[in-house]
């Protein structure tokens, strides 16, 4: 399983055939051993794209992307706004 980063489709994947192999009577930790995530890994996953389909995860990823872009941004004219009226409050 791959590590910090893991595809959307991946974590989806992982965690349905964890849900299968718990619908068969496997136990969490079972299951979490055989598709090789640990625990910890799969429920803060099913926390975050738990019954979430794969369209829809891969648009909220692009849209987080957008986000920290357009934050990232918005700090940046923040910051050069800041040092325009530094600059023009010593004009006087």
């Amino acid at each position: 399983m791959a590590g910090k980063g893991a595809r959307i489709e991946k974590i989806i994947e992982v965690l349905r055939e964890v849900e299968v192999l718990v619908n068969q009577g496997h136990t969490v930790a079972e299951a979490c051993r055989k598709a090789e995530v640990t625990e910890h890994t799969y429920y803060r996953w099913r926390k975050a794209y738990g019954g979430v389909k794969l369209d829809h995860a891969k648009r909220l990823k692009g849209l987080e992307k957008e986000n920290g872009r357009l934050k990232k941004l918005v700090a940046d004219l923040s910051l050069d706004n800041a040092i325009l009226r530094e600059t023009n409050s010593g004009n006087f």
